[in-house]
């Protein structure tokens, strides 16, 4: 299985996330998809957004069962909502680390949530990645300050050199182009529980 690390710069202090972690064993089936191609009109009403057919892989099982979850949606600076995702709470060192390296694929309607005590500058390293990955930068207030659309390293790369940089305490991974396809930009607000809340 593919490994990936995530490096998380702040203040001076480097931290590892993403590879070393337990094996992921997948569905007892092969996965539901569909294809969404409604275009939602984005902030400043551009329907053009969220236009491109996009496959879906729904979630028929938990990519990450060890995992606290929370639910996290995605609303306009004006409230509206965009969509949502289920995420897998990584709020430790530890999880941090393992992030989604053991993930061989992930549900359209999933994803991960990276959660650090305070904000900062971090980058992330799709090393060895199966997977291309939106990943989405948010800072104390939940608001997106980056998004990143980082594919799949190809099938004579590491990912070593696709590194990804921004400010946030808090960083959302969820496939390659679901901010696309579901209109979502800078600016855009978070919105989500966790168990400490």
């Amino acid at each position: 299985m593919k490994r990936r690390r995530v490096l998380a710069l702040a203040g001076g202090v480097v931290a590892a996330a993403g590879c070393l972690g337990q094996e992921n064993t997948g569905p007892g089936g092969p996965p539901e998809t569909e294809s969404e191609s409604d275009g939602v009109p984005d902030s400043d009403g551009d329907a053009a957004c969220g236009k491109t057919a996009v496959p879906r892989t729904l979630s028929q099982h938990d990519p990450h069962p060890e995992y606290d979850k929370t639910t996290v949606t995605v609303l306009t600076p004006a409230g509206a909502e965009r969509d949502s995702v289920t995420a897998a709470i990584a709020d430790t060192s530890s999880l941090r680390y393992t992030g989604l390296s053991d993930t061989e694929s992930l549900p359209f309607d999933r994803g991960m949530l990276f959660v650090y005590n305070s904000g900062g500058e971090r980058t992330y390293v799709m090393r060895d990645m199966d997977f291309g990955l939106d990943i989405i930068f948010v800072d104390e207030n939940r608001e997106i300050t980056t998004i990143h659309h980082a594919p799949e390293p190809g099938p004579d790369e590491n990912g070593e050199n696709q590194t990804y940089s921004g400010y946030g305490q808090y960083v959302l991974e969820v496939n390659i182009d679901w901010t696309t396809a579901n209109c979502v930009v800078e600016g855009d607000v978070l919105e989500f529980e966790l168990p400490d809340d």
